[in-house]
């Protein structure tokens, strides 16, 4: 049998890629394609593919020209599948002439006629739409937006609102090409979308108004610290077939998205324990210790690791007990307790008191070790019994990271997909009633 292997990212598949694989299945019995997936393709600077990695495999799939698709996620991963599946034939595009000659030394290597005149680039650049976003409250993170955004094919942030019109002035002022708004109906008249970054109290009438006035909305995290709150808020935006995400820079992060591909796939068993701690020392003259503005550590920072217990765990949990210590109204230090059916999870959230900032999740095979900051995810390691056995990951991270949610924003604006594999409604809600579960003081405890 004679096995051929060949690779592309075929966003928006188009009769090019058609033609292209069917010429590499005819060069052998077996035809296998890697398809990249979507950190590799950021970590290549390609921000602007319009579909994501399922729904690529799924096109591809569809052509019935492939016996098994695999997914690219790494540099140098070409060699190594050429040995671990035994293939015969490197195939690719003539626009590649050259480029892999060095896979020679492992197979043969074919450069295969391109079909001119089309291609995603093109079908991108024809159908692109460019989403005008407008941003809802100018302070300390929103400042980070424009050079985030401007790394994000197919959007632009054209306007900014925020209730102190002195500091919407200032923001102008800094960032060239973005007009002041003296009401958020003014900003609404001129957009596509919002970015919400205003203090945690807003977030909930701005998000409902936006919506109403059918604007599609990202929101810094937390979005809201009620699940009821969260619930209406999502069903609003179905109801207006309205994209509404929760812009959690973590959830998006290259690295941290294929840690939780990894664990699922079963790399360290099945998991029976997560630690997820974040902290930081802030100026105390800080809206963050201010009771009234909705302070505190877990408002502040509890959504971070509260992602990847949700994600790996889902839920329905048991139980949830919340251990805190409480300065001046706000808690400065609080720890949650999950118990699952058949595993025990934790989190540790601080702002006046410092800690490890690591990810741990134990497994049955072994575990994950994501060092300080954990929420930035760059590398991780799974570690076991035998230490021979012990891998490494290394990634980028660029910028400030709000990119990867901004592209993932557009994404679904463009691709009309109504939420988001990354953080779903359902993990968001129930961030939400966590939030909600501390402001109520269930299950709650002062230390």
């Amino acid at each position: 049998m004679t096995k051929v292997i060949t690779y592309g990212t075929y966003d928006l598949l188009h009769e090019g890629h058609i033609n292209l694989l069917r010429r590499a299945k005819e060069l052998g019995d077996f035809l296998i394609v890697g398809v990249t997936n979507d950190s590799f393709d950021r970590d290549r600077g390609k921000l602007n593919v319009r579909n994501n990695v399922l729904e690529r495999v799924e096109a591809v799939k569809n052509t019935g020209l492939v016996d098994e698709i695999i997914i690219e996620n790494y540099v140098g991963q070409k060699i190594d599948d050429i040995q671990n599946y035994g293939v015969d034939i490197f195939a690719i595009g003539s626009d590649w002439e050259g480029k892999f000659d060095y896979l020679n030394e492992y197979c043969k290597v074919v450069y295969l006629p391109r079909t001119e005149g089309i291609s995603s680039t093109m079908l991108r650049e024809g159908s692109q739409e460019v989403v005008r976003v407008g941003i809802i409250g100018c302070g300390r993170i929103a400042k980070r937006f424009p050079s985030e955004i401007s790394v994000v094919s197919g959007v632009k942030t054209i306007a900014a609102y925020d209730i102190h019109e002195s500091v919407v002035e200032q923001y102008c002022t800094e960032f060239n090409g973005i007009k002041k708004c003296t009401s958020v109906d003014e900003l609404y008249a001129l957009v596509d979308a919002v970015y919400i970054a205003t203090p945690h109290l807003f977030h909930y009438d701005y998000i409902k108004n936006s919506l109403k006035a059918h604007k599609h909305v990202l929101c810094e995290t937390p979005m809201v610290l009620n699940g009821e709150q969260a619930r209406e808020l999502y069903e609003l935006a179905e109801q207006n077939r309205i994209i509404l995400i929760e812009a959690n820079k973590t959830a998006h992060c290259p690295a941290f998205n294929h840690l939780m591909v990894i664990i699922k796939s079963g790399l360290i068993g099945e998991v029976v324990d997560i630690e997820a701690s974040l902290s930081q020392l802030l100026d105390r003259r800080g809206r963050e210790f201010d009771a009234s503005q909705a302070g505190g550590a877990l408002f502040e920072e509890g959504s971070y690791p509260l992602l990847p217990i949700f994600k790996l765990m889902g839920v329905d949990y048991e139980d949830l007990h919340i251990y805190s210590r409480i300065e001046n109204g706000v808690d400065v230090y609080t720890k949650g307790i999950f118990r699952y059916p058949k595993a025990t999870c934790s989190f540790k959230v601080g702002l006046g008191v410092k800690t490890e900032g690591s990810l741990i999740i134990s497994g049955t095979k072994g575990y994950a070790y994501v060092p300080a900051p954990w929420w930035k995810t760059d590398y991780f390691e799974l570690r076991y019994e035998d230490q021979n056995e012990n891998k490494k990951f290394f990634y980028k991270w660029d910028g400030f990271g709000l990119r990867y949610e901004i592209q993932e924003f557009v994404s679904c604006i463009l691709n009309k997909r109504f939420s988001s594999a990354r953080l779903g409604r359902k993990e968001s809600i129930w961030m939400a009633r966590v939030m909600q579960q501390f402001s109520e003081r269930k299950n709650f405890y002062i230390i």
